[in-house]
Parts: C-alpha cells; structure tokens; sequence
C-alpha cells in the first residue's frame, strides 16, 4: 500500500488503494482533502461548484456504519452508498449540505444521454482508514451499473428509528477502470475543466456512451475462510445468535427462514418449495431461478440445503457432500447456514468447480441489515412474522 504524507500530498496523483495522510496536529486542518482535490473539509458530501453547475464531487465515509454500510465489491467494482437523511425528521431531499439532491441531480444528468453525461462531474471515492484523518482513495466513480436499469440505481429505501419512518437513498456507482488519476486533470477540474485532454481515456468513453469500463478484482483465492464468513461487529453477531436460538427447536422452521433468505439474495427465483422433512433425501427445498425476462426467460433448477449450526460449528465436507450428490445436470445449490463452510469443504467446492452458492453468518446478517432488520429486536419481529413457531 502506497502512502503519500501529508507534505506532498497537495502534487500528487490520486492512485487506487493509495493512503494520504491527514496533518498530525490535532484540528480540522489536518483534513488532507481540501490539500488534495481542493473541497472542504468535513462531511460525507463534498463538491465543488453549486448544485446548478457541479464541477466536482468526493464521496467520502467509514465503510463501517452497520445501519447504512457503505462497501465498494472490488469483484465486480460497484460501489454502494447511502444519502445523507440518516434521521427521522426532514424530507428526503431536505438534508442541510444537500446530499440527496446531489445524488438525485447527477443520476438524473446520467440517465440523460451524452449531453447529461457531460454535466456529470468526475466522482472521486475515499474511504477513512481510522488513523487520525487519513484517507485511502477507493476510485473514480460514475452513477449507475451495467446489471441496473435507470430505475433501479438509486433507490429511496424505507428505515425506522425512534419509531418513526423516514426515507433515505441507497446509490450504486460504478468505480471506473482508472488505477491512476494525473495530478494535471485534477489541477484542470480544479479550474473547471474536467474534458481536458488529461482526462482519463475510460471517464471520457462513459461520457461519449454510458458504458462504464468498471475495475474488476479477481479474488486469488476463491474460497472465504471462516473469518470471512462469521461476522466480526457485535451487533452482526448477536443479529446470527437471535436467529440461531430462535430456531433452536425447531429446524424444519429455519428451512423456511433459509428460502426466504435466497428469495432476498436472489430476487428472481420463480419458485421455492419445501420437501417433507421425512424425505427430503438431503436437501430442504428445491426451486427455479428465472433467467432473463419475458418469453425469452429461461428457469434454472437449483436445491437448497439449511444448517442452522451455532457461530462456533462448521458445516464440514460430510453436510456438503451430501449437498453436491443431489446436484444434477444444469442444476445448482445453495447452502444457507448461521455459520460457516470450513476451510477443507470450501476448498473442495471450490476447485472442483461445483455451482453450490454459500450464504453463511456474515451473508445472512448483510442480507438482513439492507432489508431494514438493523438489529435483534428488529429480526426477532422479522422471525415472529415471517416464521411463526410450530406452524
């Protein structure tokens, strides 16, 4: 990892994954970002121009509030971020530094053909790293992806707090394939002229066409180990737990809880039906994935097995095993459990190539966590709804 000080960070290029470190006196001069791109220097929405005639956006965060988790997915270079009307009391667009009108103007500019893309500002992603105010550049980013449609990428989302509703967006960015930023083009933003010949080649192909060249990251290693799969923040943790306990003793009553967990993961399964728990012969659902819309849809077979195995317990080669014989030509399978698939029965699906999804402890929690059930009362309401015991 490249770290840039403080020094000199005011000539540097912006690379991906590089570190600028904050000034070490202890106020808010220390912020490297008004150094760096010449924006202000606090809050999570930073721009530069007026929301009229935007020359300059930064998107900065934690990446670690678990009731709007932030995350960029460097496999696919999508980048998810939550507007800034985090509490009940104000509108959607009526926020104090004016975020969501922000996210609301630039995606409407980018759903707007070529001349909308050019009043599009460049979108520059930080990320703090937690040591004094250091920042680690997480990319360029443009709004929308390619798997979206128009309607679909910012999205105004429901929450409760205080016991009361409010609204706020969920965007999804797109963190183009620019692993380095010049520090001419920056200068030349900086002077309002962001179509300079400095620009990045794969910026200005989105302008001329929509079509975002994203940064794909290929994991080296496919397999997640089981620090990967079980939650490490406490309230992840107990969300698992509450689940675990209330499915204690009653296992077939998770199966059901398991199905509408893949429903949540993937949104375009036709149909799910649960076997006999005297016969199901190893799996606890089968189910169809509709591929596709309309009469050129396909569906795709797929079993579906559920463990519900407290945080400390693995679901071993033997449980996964049993999963794969069921699979047959064309099918595929999906593991759900409050815990974790060990190393060994990770690895072998992996290598082998068997098309068996994995949705474990930290999945689950995420899964939950985006769908509004931030904590454990909120999932035991969840559970107590959806999955009535003895029923």
């Amino acid at each position: 990892m490249e770290i840039v000080p403080f020094s000199e960070i005011h000539s540097a290029d912006l690379k991906v994954d590089a570190v600028y470190q904050s000034g070490r006196i202890g106020n808010a001069g220390d912020d490297p970002l008004p150094h760096l791109v010449s924006v202000s220097n606090s809050g999570g929405f930073r721009y530069r121009g007026s929301l009229d005639a935007l020359e300059l956006v930064v998107l900065t965060s934690s990446l670690k509030d678990p009731d709007w988790p932030d995350i960029l997915d460097p496999e696919t270079g999508v980048y998810t971020y939550y507007g800034d009307n985090k509490n009940p009391g104000r509108g959607l667009h009526e926020t104090p530094r004016k975020g969501n009108e922000l996210l609301r103007r630039i995606f409407d500019l980018a759903h707007s053909g070529v001349d909308g893309r050019r009043q599009v500002p460049p979108i520059l992603v930080f990320a703090n790293t937690g040591e004094w105010r250091d920042v680690e550049f997480l990319g360029l980013a443009v709004p929308g992806t390619a798997d979206l449609r128009a309607s679909e990428d910012l999205v105004a989302i429901w929450k409760i707090s205080e016991g009361r509703r409010f609204q706020n967006y969920r965007a999804r960015f797109s963190v183009l394939d620019a692993p380095a930023l010049q520090r001419a083009w920056i200068v030349d933003i900086i002077e309002g002229n962001a179509h300079s010949p400095n620009a990045p080649k794969v910026w200005s192909d989105w302008v001329e066409t929509g079509q975002a060249r994203s940064l794909r990251a290929t994991r080296s290693i496919e397999y997640r180990t089981k620090t990967e799969q079980v939650p490490q923040n406490p309230d992840d943790i107990a969300v698992v737990r509450r689940i675990h306990s209330y499915f204690a003793s009653d296992a077939h009553g998770f199966e059901r809880c398991a199905a509408s967990l893949a429903r949540l993961l993937l949104p375009d399964i036709a149909a799910i039906d649960l076997t006999r728990p005297s016969r199901d012969g190893g799996r606890d659902a089968v189910g169809q994935l509709r591929i596709g819309n309309g009469p050129s849809a396909i569906l795709v077979d797929f079993s579906l097995e559920a463990k519900c195995y407290n945080l400390t317990s693995g679901v071993g080669v033997r449980e996964m095993s049993r999963l794969i014989s069921r699979l047959r030509h064309r099918q595929f399978g999906i593991l759900v459990t409050t815990s974790y698939v060990d190393i060994q029965a990770y690895r072998e699906i992996k290598e082998d190539q068997h098309p068996i999804i994995v949705l474990a402890a930290t999945d689950i929690a995420d899964l939950l966590r985006n769908n509004g059930c931030t904590d454990p009362d909120s999932v035991q309401t969840w559970l107590e709804q959806n999955f009535p015991l003895g029923t």
